[in-house]
């Protein structure tokens, strides 16, 4: 199947790329303008996103809106996870900023969410799958992969101390919460071709 994903992170696009074998991952085309994020939830701007991309290109979308919670702060970074440390951040902006607002001596539980959703071109219906995957904050980050806040977190699935930027991209996808969501979203699919 050809999917539209929604989004312009060249670091997604690999994810998913891995995350739904047998599907071809289509980048969004430039000239596809995204609405911007001002939802109250992963989800709110996830829908945005995947019913604007169908839409505008003809083709069944995919759109992921993910980002952290921390304990300590209520909840936040949450929906403004990629935009924490201000509108332009970069994730070392936002990765400083939330070990600066999270003390060593606080409570360290973090989760990072991931709401996906699937919309096809015309129909106002989006269908929604969410992941999640709790840990815990390092104030020494450390590892080469992932991207944003990944060499912080330590996941509790896991938990030998290794980061989620320490992990090879098959342990990380095992336990994302963006693995555990495109798990789902596969599973719908398949259940949706056995039912037609």
């Amino acid at each position: 199947m050809k999917l539209v994903l929604a989004t312009r992170n060249a670091h997604k696009l690999r994810e998913f790329e891995g995350l739904l074998p047998g599907h071809e991952i289509v980048p969004l085309p430039e000239h596809v303008e995204l609405p911007p994020e001002n939802g109250d939830t992963f989800e709110a701007n996830a829908e945005t996103k995947a019913r604007t991309a169908a839409n505008a290109t003809g083709l069944p979308a995919i759109a992921d809106d993910s980002g952290i919670s921390a304990a300590a702060l209520g909840g936040a970074p949450g929906v403004r996870s990629a935009r924490f440390a201000g509108e332009n951040a970069t994730d070392e902006d936002n990765l400083a900023k939330l070990l600066r607002e999270v003390p060593a001596d606080a409570d360290t539980r973090v989760e990072y969410v991931c709401a996906l959703a699937y919309a096809e071109p015309g129909d106002p219906h989006t269908h929604m799958f969410v992941g999640r995957c709790a840990g815990r904050l390092t104030h020494e980050p450390r590892g080469e992969g992932g991207f944003g806040y990944d060499p912080a977190v330590i996941p509790s699935d896991l938990d030998d101390g290794r980061t989620m930027a320490e992990l090879t991209p098959r342990e990380k996808d095992a336990i994302s919460h963006r693995g555990r969501a495109a798990r789902k979203f596969l599973d719908w699919l398949e259940r949706e071709r056995a039912a037609a």
